[in-house]
């Protein structure tokens, strides 16, 4: 099991950052958060944290790629754990229409073919792959 807050850790001394206790919160949250998070429902769930301190962190930790933002159409990124925290590759649905996001994951003999026909892509043009993610755009049931 990965320690995260100790990854968090050596990741932001990497990049010349400290893992200050806004920080941690900021992990911790998205860690419990069971799905990624836009900053105002970050700011909901943690009342103690500043709105230009939380999106200056959240930036902070994105560049020592902690988290991970996730871009939608409805004004708010919503942000997660980077996969080498949590261990837990997974994908996206997201709402084309309120900006909602749901993590879902493939069977594995999926993920693996996936894998591997996303190589011969890379490969055919000299490309060094180091992950995939895949965001599967469109309209969610509360919103058709």
């Amino acid at each position: 099991m990965v320690d995260i807050h100790a990854l968090a850790e050596t990741r932001l001394r990497a990049d010349g950052q400290r893992y200050t206790r806004n920080r941690r919160t900021i992990v911790e949250a998205l860690d419990r958060a069971g799905g990624p998070l836009s900053l105002p429902q970050l700011l909901h769930r943690h009342r103690q944290l500043a709105q230009s301190s939380a999106y200056r962190n959240l930036a902070i930790l994105e560049a020592a790629g902690v988290v991970h933002r996730i871009v939608t159409n409805d004004g708010f990124a919503r942000f997660e754990l980077a996969q080498a925290l949590t261990e837990h590759h997974h994908h996206h649905r997201i709402c084309s229409t309120c900006g909602s996001v749901e993590d879902f994951t493939l069977p594995a003999a999926l993920e693996d073919s996936l894998e591997k026909a996303l190589r011969r892509v890379a490969t055919k043009s000299d490309f060094q792959v180091a992950s995939h993610q895949l965001d599967l755009i469109g309209v969610c049931p509360g919103c058709s």
